[in-house]
């Protein structure tokens, strides 16, 4: 299921931890942590996909739950991460 943004992150966001909710809210500095849309256990899935998806390797991430509150933050990272991929 994709949500047809054009935006893998927040497609994955919104399939895996949003399946079947209202997205409207979901914006790009949207608190995920607080929120918690993504919570300790989402947090280990999403590094894995990002991991996975932008070929960063695991001990590369940062597991800081800061580097992942918003979208905004989120491809911050993979984008000084892995340049070539985002």
């Amino acid at each position: 299921m994709s949500t047809g943004t054009n935006d893998p992150i927040r497609d994955y966001i919104v399939q895996d931890f949003l399946a079947g909710e209202d997205t409207e809210d979901l914006t790009d500095d949207f608190d995920l942590i607080e929120s918690t849309v993504v919570n300790s256990l989402g947090l280990v899935r999403l590094i894995s996909w990002i991991s996975e998806t932008y070929s960063i390797p695991v001990d590369d991430i940062p597991l800081e739950p800061d580097v992942y509150r918003t979208l905004a933050d989120i491809r911050g990272f993979v984008s000084q991460a892995a340049p070539s991929r985002v």
